[in-house]
């Protein structure tokens, strides 16, 4: 379906997380779609969700989407999987009939894609694979997959402090995936934001014959396919612009975020609710 005419493909995408971790999904969307504006919304004084109860996580994602409705966007991603697990309806509800896309759907797509019928494991927060959002949407794309569940969590702490090749990050990941490898799985879906800056570890000591499936660039991929169908990809040759929403800057947002984006950040503007 097209869009009408008249309307501007230059709106920007917008992309939100409960904290700072969605900026790797940004990072894969600038890679994969360098000339989409995009305006980023991270939660960062109510992290972490995965502690919170539905209803608050419902509350939260309702705000965040109305916000990001008034900046004029065009296309909505969650890039939260504690979000889209249990409040990804509530976005879809409230978006006046925009895209809108999620972590969860774009890895379960892409794992089914590379595994059919085949073993899957899948990594994630505690939160994430207690709601089974993952094993249930692979299950209704292709009944016949098999798929091995592990919450890791550990992976979250040990990203932010920046050991992402630290003997104690491997010797954790050596732990987490030992009941996984053991099912013998194809491929293993990083259910996580943050865990695609672990990704070198993980495939080293996942071996070559795991294929390891990253959200955030799955999540573009599904960001460009859904832009071209629905006639709002925006091309030419100028620069895109970015702009960070964040509703608290703690001392670290900096470091960890331009770790995330690999890349400045440049200017971070705080919303007081």
């Amino acid at each position: 379906m097209n869009v009408q005419a008249g309307t501007d493909v230059s709106r920007p995408i917008g992309v939100f997380d409960s904290g700072v971790g969605g900026l790797t999904v940004v990072r894969a969307l600038m890679e994969r779609l360098p000339f989409e504006n995009i305006v980023y919304f991270g939660d960062t004084a109510r992290v972490p969700y995965g502690v919170k109860s539905v209803a608050t996580i419902e509350h939260f994602t309702a705000q965040i989407t109305d916000f990001l409705l008034q900046q004029d966007v065009k296309m909505l991603i969650i890039a939260c999987n504690t979000m889209a697990a249990v409040a990804a309806h509530v976005v879809a509800a409230r978006a006046r009939g925009l895209p809108v896309l999620d972590v969860i759907e774009a890895g379960a797509q892409a794992a089914v894609e590379a595994s059919p019928g085949g073993r899957i494991g899948v990594i994630g927060t505690p939160t994430t694979i207690n709601s089974n959002a993952y094993a249930r949407r692979m299950h209704e794309l292709d009944s016949g997959v098999r798929v091995y569940s592990q919450a890791c969590p550990l992976f979250v702490p040990l990203v932010e402090e920046g050991w992402l090749d630290h003997p104690v990050t491997r010797m954790t990941a050596q732990e987490y995936l030992r009941p996984v490898l053991a099912e013998e799985v194809g491929s293993l879906v990083l259910g996580c934001t943050h865990y695609p800056l672990l990704k070198p570890l993980l495939r080293d000591v996942a071996g070559p014959g795991v294929r390891l499936i990253d959200s955030a660039v799955t999540t573009a991929e599904l960001a460009a396919e859904r832009l071209r169908e629905s006639g709002l990809a925006h091309g030419g040759s100028q620069p895109a612009s970015y702009r960070y929403f964040v509703t608290d800057v703690p001392l670290r947002f900096q470091t960890i975020g331009e770790r995330f984006l690999g890349r400045s950040l440049g200017r971070v503007e705080r919303v007081d609710w």
